[in-house]
């Protein structure tokens, strides 16, 4: 992991699963999704401030997204958001699940900073670009 990257860890219960047991394709997002939330929390910001102070929202855009393995009821999961690239209005996150060092699922995830009344395309705030050392 990078200075821009996060972890989260996920436990596996049988909301997660289908019948047989396996992690039902849709609850990586979820789980991404936790583990890019948490990133932003740890640089300092949160959703309800970002759109509180500047107004935007951030909003995903695109997942191209690799299902490798299969998560089973009980494992324990590890769901990683790695900042890949910022440009004007988005952020491009490298995403991982793993079970201990196995790769389950590999995700490229694009989010696009939006005006929170219009849902246009915004910059990303120049205090969070600050923040991560990037230069608006």
């Amino acid at each position: 992991m990078n200075d821009h990257s996060h972890q989260v860890r996920v436990r596996i219960y049988h909301e997660d699963t289908d019948a047989g047991g396996v992690v039902y394709h849709a609850n990586y997002l979820r789980y991404m999704e936790r583990a890019r939330t948490e990133w932003l929390e740890a640089t300092g910001f949160d959703h309800d401030r970002v759109e509180r102070e500047w107004g935007v929202l951030f909003v995903v855009r695109a997942i191209d997204v690799a299902f490798l393995r299969p998560a089973r009821l009980g494992d324990t999961l590890q769901a990683v958001a790695e900042l890949g690239e910022v440009r004007h209005g988005l952020m491009i996150f490298r995403q991982r699940v793993l079970r201990q060092e196995q790769v389950l699922v590999r995700a490229k995830v694009t989010v696009v900073c939006v005006h929170a009344a219009d849902f246009t395309l915004a910059p990303v705030p120049e205090v969070l670009l600050h923040v991560l050392g990037v230069k608006g």
